[in-house]
């Protein structure tokens, strides 16, 4: 009987834990799952919508791109959760398996002891097993044995009965799993024949910007310019508040007002330390968005001949997204480019957060911010409907990698 209990407490303690570690992660699974559909759905809404606006083609590829890669990750994803399902499933059949080997071995045991007792079970036998004792202790000890035999006979058939009820309920369960299965596969299918569809979408967009592969070299070369034309003015306004903050600390100015690095006080130190911690750990600017450009050289997404070299990383959104600080801070400037949109300049000690592209901004200069606060809302493109912020990390006036400090980017 002990036996049993503690292989019965060893089953339940493996599979229970082997099934909270599969649910916790089959919930997170399926929270990405989610976010990836409701992207999709936005970006194929943003694709449909901005054709009506005769949006340039580069900018269609370009989201075409994007979905098709959240497409992609979808497809793993859900993979991954029909993976995990049949790992489930199989682990049911197996406990299925030791529940029925166990309730044969409970069945097998009462049936004996049914019997027996049968065998023994008139009421003359029992009182004459008593009267048969030699002294009042053994009288008893045989009355507490009749008793713990009586209550074992409970116990016995209570097990059977508890035993049975988990079989059904492990049946039911494992009938429910196939089914989730079923519709995970059946959404993958689907999901690879939209992929296939949209590749097709693809490639006639490339056929298209091939044939005039000039003309858009130039759009892209004009953008390049744009984009160099706003990370100097970036670049100058951080030069600009390292000379204010210098010159506030009571540190020599140089004649042209500029400095390289700035002059920190224990607090600025102490705050730097703090985010030089948290590289890699610091959240996303943004609550829910997905990275479509990255840090550095590397080849044009549309034309790959063509080499680009982000000085910061590019954010997609959805329209509404809200901009916000990634560690606490001061704000150094809020303001807005010449033909271009506004931003705003958050400083860590001796390093600079810029979030660039922001509409309705809701901390001003000098204003001190916490991290995750609001800061503003991620402006639209009037012209494609697509709400994309750009984020740099400068150390002093040395670009950093936004990549390597925020959390999975």
């Amino acid at each position: 009987m002990k036996r049993i209990k503690f292989v019965y407490i060893i089953i339940v303690l493996f599979f229970g834990i082997s099934s909270f570690a599969q649910g916790t992660k089959q919930q997170q699974l399926e929270a990405q799952r989610r976010a990836l559909k409701e992207q999709i759905t936005q970006m194929k809404a943003l694709l449909e919508d901005t054709k009506l606006k005769q949006r340039s083609v580069l900018d269609e590829v370009e989201t075409l791109n994007s979905q098709i890669g959240t497409r992609q990750n979808l497809i793993k994803i859900t993979n991954q959760q029909a993976n995990l399902l049949t790992k489930e499933i199989n682990a049911n059949l197996k406990k299925m398996q030791s529940y029925r080997t166990e309730l044969k071995k409970l069945k097998e045991d009462y049936a004996r002891m049914i019997v027996k007792s049968y065998k023994s079970k008139s009421h003359q036998s029992k009182i004459m097993f008593l009267l048969s004792s030699t002294t009042f202790s053994q009288a008893y000890k045989r009355l507490q044995y009749i008793k713990q035999y009586n209550e074992y006979r409970k116990e016995q058939a209570g097990q059977i009965q508890t035993r049975t009820e988990e079989l059904q309920q492990l049946n039911e369960k494992l009938i429910a799993r196939k089914k989730d299965k079923e519709v995970l596969v059946l959404e993958n299918r689907e999901a690879q024949e939209q992929l296939k569809a949209e590749k097709q979408q693809q490639q006639v967009l490339m056929a298209a910007i091939r044939q005039k592969e000039g003309t858009y070299k130039k759009e892209i070369k004009k953008k390049q310019q744009q984009a160099s034309a706003i990370d100097k003015a970036i670049e100058k306004l951080i030069r600009a508040a390292i000379a204010k903050a210098n010159k506030k600390a009571g540190k020599k100015v140089t004649k042209k007002g500029t400095a390289n690095s700035f002059a920190l006080t224990p607090e600025d130190k102490k705050l730097a330390d703090g985010f030089t911690a948290n590289k890699g750990k610091l959240p996303w600017p943004v609550g829910t968005g997905k990275l479509i450009r990255k840090f550095g050289k590397q080849p044009h997404p549309t034309l790959p001949n063509i080499t680009i070299n982000p000085s910061g990383v590019e954010l997609e959104t959805r329209p509404g997204e809200e901009a916000r600080a990634i560690f606490e801070g001061e704000v150094m400037a809020v303001q807005k480019l010449k033909g271009a949109a506004r931003l705003v300049q958050i400083r860590h000690g001796n390093y600079m957060t810029v979030y660039y592209n922001i509409d309705n901004i809701s901390v001003k200069e000098g204003q001190k911010v916490t991290t995750k606060q609001a800061i503003g809302q991620v402006r639209v493109n009037p012209t494609n409907g697509r709400a994309i912020m750009k984020f740099l990390i400068y150390k002093n006036t040395t670009k950093q990698n936004p990549q390597s400090w925020i959390y999975k980017m």
